[in-house]
């Protein structure tokens, strides 16, 4: 056995960042749910109508199964709005309770109630994969607890995720409610990304600093991360009026969509510019100093690709009518953008890390 795999370390940055890319390829997945109008074809959860394994005929439920689940889900309502409430957020608890859509059943549709099925298995693998991350950082506590820690704290927030998942469901896809789904699966990625990079230390030492060198590009990029954040917050908006204006149409006609959006879409699509403009900046200056390793240009290619890319699907669903397939790439095109901009902004920090004896545990 070579010393790779007796390494723990090794081990566990390879376990990490298989859960990492799981997650991205979720993002992915709740895209396709989203897109096809999928997410409510379980009307509760976790299970699905009742069951751990979902029907393929409506002649599988009872009669008044819209009834029993909608009855459900307003309960379970009441609940969260408590919870809100308790929390200082009245204003949001009023606005669930005397949300009339909640009320509102899907026909059930033995297509769209799988898709959300295999969305909800995926999300339980990667609950596995985080339990398993979690179980090999233990073997890493003597050299860097704070990677034992952190890696706790993603089991802690993939629970919350799959919360957060339920009130989706309970809450008939409220639109903030999907928005914020998003913003935590995105801080889940850059913890699990942190925790891999963080392993990686281990291995070279303590070279996460780089010095005033970059410094002032670590500040500008720093400063990408934040407006695509943004960008995507936007991107969620566009996203929450599409759904409106889809479902006022019967979802047909799509290239009369874009008629209807407001200013949040003008102000989304030009705001793409801004971000290009800001990283071309960054790959200019990269490629003018010598001291930047080409491991950080060739990611940071790679990040320009993705950006490239992402404006080039946002303006094939705007002009060809917002095609259903286009809409998950979008997202997770996003989603892989915050992923290199996090990981390269990581690569240029200025922290110095001094682990312990990197013995084998």
């Amino acid at each position: 056995m070579n010393q790779k795999n007796r390494n723990p370390i090794y081990s566990f940055r390879r376990i990490s960042f298989i859960t990492t890319v799981a997650v991205f390829f979720l993002i992915l997945v709740g895209g396709i749910v989203r897109s096809s109008g999928a997410g409510m074809g379980c009307p509760d959860w976790p299970k699905c109508f009742g069951s751990w394994v979902p029907p393929t005929s409506v002649d599988q439920l009872p009669k008044n199964y819209a009834e029993i689940y909608v009855a459900q889900r307003v309960e379970k309502n009441e609940r969260f709005a408590s919870l809100l409430s308790s929390l200082g957020f009245s204003a949001l608890a009023v606005e669930i309770q005397q949300d009339k859509s909640i009320l509102d059943h899907e026909p059930f549709n033995a297509t769209k109630t799988w898709i959300e099925y295999i969305n909800r298995l995926i999300g339980a693998l990667i609950g596995l994969l985080i339990i398993l991350t979690f179980a090999y950082s233990i073997r890493l506590r003597k050299v860097d607890p704070k990677i034992t820690l952190l890696a706790f704290l993603s089991l802690v927030l993939v629970i919350f995720q799959g919360w957060l998942g339920s009130i989706v469901v309970s809450t008939n896809l409220l639109q903030w409610m999907i928005s914020v789904h998003m913003i935590v699966a995105l801080v889940l990625v850059c913890l699990l990304l942190y925790i891999h990079f963080r392993s990686g230390t281990l291995l070279t030492g303590n070279n996460l600093s780089s010095g005033q060198r970059t410094s002032v590009y670590r500040s500008v990029l720093g400063i990408g991360i934040f407006l695509m954040v943004l960008q995507i917050i936007l991107g969620t908006q566009v996203r929450e009026h599409i759904d409106l204006i889809a479902a006022d149409y019967g979802y047909s006609d799509r290239f009369a969509w874009i008629d209807e959006l407001g200013i949040t879409f003008y102000v989304h699509r030009s705001f793409s510019l801004v971000l290009l403009g800001l990283h071309l900046y960054l790959a200019y200056s990269f490629y003018r100093r010598k001291d930047i390793s080409p491991a950080i240009f060739r990611q940071f290619s790679w990040l320009l690709g993705l950006l490239l890319t992402v404006i080039l699907s946002g303006v094939l669903m705007a002009y060809f009518g917002f095609p259903a397939f286009i809409q998950p790439i979008h997202l997770l095109l996003g989603s892989l953008i915050i992923g290199f901009q996090y990981y390269i902004w990581l690569e240029l920090g200025v922290e110095k890390m001094h682990p312990k004896n990197i013995a084998l545990v």
